[in-house]
């Protein structure tokens, strides 16, 4: 019993003095730190430095900063260094490193606000063979939170570093910002140079899968008639009903989508090189009879909707018959109308 008190109590005695070792391990670390930073801060009084000494040892006290997880420390540190100091070359260097501690404290707006300082006010430098406003733009691009700001970092990029980005990507994504900020010629504009790049039907740009689809249907509608398109579903819905009754193939023709019309499998998509091949409704009216619901697919949504039909051809006798809301807020008086866009063949999968 007495040897077992003996051994917890020395159990004991040892986790202690191991986490009083631990504590004094730490503080003797944090102490050695300590040191370090003020010898480095005795050495940037030194009015003998050269302009690179200065600059290694004001990034080593900035990566110490950075290493202790202090960043209120280290923006403390950098902004009033480049205050004090307004003619340092290393300025937007310094700004740099200001803006992404700010970013990583989720604080992105002040973030954008050195980007953007370091822009209008510094003068641009290399680090590491990178230019410090490249940096900036690049992360300008992903924090700003207003399209026309992003139009404007986009131009920059285009304008200032053609060779280190793919143009065909920036004039797809300058194209969409001109759209969300409702320029509509300058969307058009746009999106017609993303067409003119070599590479722009092969390209893949994360998050727009279908982008060159997207821009080729934009340019084009913008350039055709648009005369196919009914101000209504409903209107749409009798024209295309009465038709189809009366084997009337020539109307039909008439009112399928002169762009981007498409007649596919429910498996199939529409960037598909079958997809869109042209054809008459006459070939698959002729000597068949055509029979469709009484009403809209149930399926059908306030932007979207499906006719049943069947009889076509004896492989594939159902088609759904595809209307769409027009989405072309450039031409207000066709916006918001409705078009015969497409057919799916088979039932639905």
């Amino acid at each position: 019993m007495i040897l077992k008190k003996f051994c917890l109590c020395a159990a004991s005695v040892c986790a202690i003095l191991f986490i009083s070792c631990k504590k004094n391990s730490v503080t003797a670390a944090n102490n050695f730190q300590d040191e370090v930073q003020n010898q480095l801060w005795q050495l940037l009084d030194d009015p003998g430095l050269n302009e690179k000494q200065r600059f290694s040892i004001i990034n080593q006290i900035a990566g110490n900063y950075r290493a202790d997880k202090d960043l209120h420390g280290l923006i403390l540190f950098l902004t009033e260094r480049v205050e004090q100091n307004p003619g340092d070359i290393y300025n937007s260097y310094w700004l740099l490193m200001t803006a992404d501690a700010y970013l990583s404290m989720g604080a992105e707006p002040v973030a954008e606000y050195y980007f953007d300082k370091i822009l209008q006010q510094c003068q641009d430098i290399l680090v590491k063979g990178q230019s410090v406003h490249f940096m900036c733009l690049q992360n300008l691009i992903q924090i700003s939170g207003s399209p026309a700001s992003r139009i404007k970092y986009f131009n920059e990029l285009i304008a200032r570093f053609p060779e280190n980005i793919n143009t065909t990507e920036l004039y797809f994504h300058l194209a969409t910002e001109y759209e969300n900020d409702s320029q509509w010629d300058q969307a058009l504009k746009n999106y017609m140079l993303f067409l003119r790049q070599p590479d722009a039907a092969t390209i893949q740009i994360l998050g727009e899968p279908n982008a060159y689809k997207n821009a080729r249907h934009f340019v084009d509608f913008n350039n055709s008639s648009k005369d196919w398109t009914f101000e209504s579903l409903p209107a749409l819905e009798a024209a295309v009903r009465k038709a189809i009754t009366n084997y009337d193939w020539y109307s039909l023709d008439k009112y399928k989508a002169k762009v981007n019309f498409f007649s596919m499998s429910w498996k199939q998509d529409e960037t598909d090189a079958n997809a869109q091949e042209e054809f008459s409704m006459r070939s698959f009216m002729r000597g068949n009879r055509i029979r469709m619901s009484d009403s809209m697919d149930a399926d059908s949504t306030p932007n979207e909707a499906y006719l049943r039909t069947w009889g076509w051809s004896t492989y594939i006798p159902v088609w759904y018959l595809y209307f769409r809301k027009v989405d072309f807020p450039m031409d207000p008086d066709i916006h918001g109308n409705w078009e015969w866009a497409g057919i799916y063949m088979g039932n639905k999968l």
